[in-house]
């Protein structure tokens, strides 16, 4: 029941940036979250994301990735995160210089045994700045460094708040081969630095996990493929709410839709496998990308 309930920490205040974490919740990043062209800057300027997910998850799995007996378990989340990104003229060490901030909302839903906890409102929210370099017409890159502050309400005795109460700061290097006719290719790989949540008094233990997305361009604007994503925690939890390490991984079909006029559409369904000391679910994911 203390996994379980620990749970909806996590994926509340994912959105604000969802291993094992703190009491063998999930991490602070929603693994899987992006698609097709995560590592591919635009032309300076403004330019407004929204990503909106449905996550499901229907149990907890040990560090033999065997269920955990809880009774009546199952936890929902949906999610509406508006990201604003500013593409500089300014360019640094060769890199096109933009920056960038998410403001995640959150609606979770969480029952276990007898008891049912759920929350609605502003998750952790994320700023960060990035460089963006592009290699040919078809492959670009970028390196970045966010922050993760916990902006969202936490409450240490309800497992449906919305924040997780401590920082985070994710190095995070991404690549987009992009063409019109053949393989698009995508990979975005992030490093979690935790801090400690000083309620609890539990750090949770360092991360290295990447979303990725293989598809192939039709030459319509349409790109087919799958995606998903691979978790590893690489360093321990210290603390009372310590847990095992944990692992991931997730997969299934992917799809972009670019319009040609400068906005486009991503979406992807993964299911996990494999997961070792967290929550075991599917998620649902659409991202909209248009310039302001």
């Amino acid at each position: 029941m203390k996994r379980a309930s620990m749970l909806v920490l996590a994926l509340a205040s994912a959105w604000g940036s969802a291993g094992a974490t703190e009491n063998g919740g999930l991490g602070i990043y929603p693994d899987g979250l992006e698609n097709f062209m995560s590592g591919a800057l635009p032309p300076p300027g403004v330019y407004g994301i929204v990503y909106a997910g449905s996550l499901r998850y229907d149990s907890v799995r040990d560090g033999a990735g065997n269920a955990v007996a809880i009774p009546n378990f199952g936890v929902r989340v949906n999610v509406i995160a508006p990201r604003l990104v500013w593409v500089s003229h300014q360019s640094l060490l060769g890199g096109q210089l933009a920056f960038h901030v998410v403001a995640p909302l959150v609606d979770v839903d969480m029952h276990a045994g007898a008891g049912r906890w759920k929350s609605q409102g502003l998750g952790d929210m994320t700023i960060g700045a990035a460089l963006g370099y592009h290699a040919s017409d078809s492959l670009h890159y970028l390196a970045a460094l966010d922050v993760v502050a916990p902006t969202g309400d936490y409450k240490p005795t309800d497992p449906s708040s919305a924040g997780k109460n401590y920082w985070t700061v994710q190095p995070v290097f991404a690549l987009s081969q992009v063409q019109a006719r053949g393989w698009n290719v995508d990979l975005k790989a992030i490093y979690d630095l935790n801090g400690t949540n000083h309620q609890t008094g539990t750090r949770s233990g360092q991360a290295l996990h990447a979303d990725y997305a293989l598809g192939w361009g039709c030459g319509n604007g349409w790109v087919v493929g799958v995606g998903g994503h691979v978790y590893r925690q690489v360093g321990a939890d210290s603390g009372p709410g310590a847990a095992g390490k944990a692992r991931a991984f997730a997969l299934g079909p992917a799809l972009k839709y670019d319009s040609g006029r400068g906005w486009f559409l991503t979406a992807k369904l993964q299911r996990e496998f494999d997961v070792r000391n967290r929550p075991r679910g599917e998620q649902a994911y659409v991202k909209a990308v248009l310039p302001l």
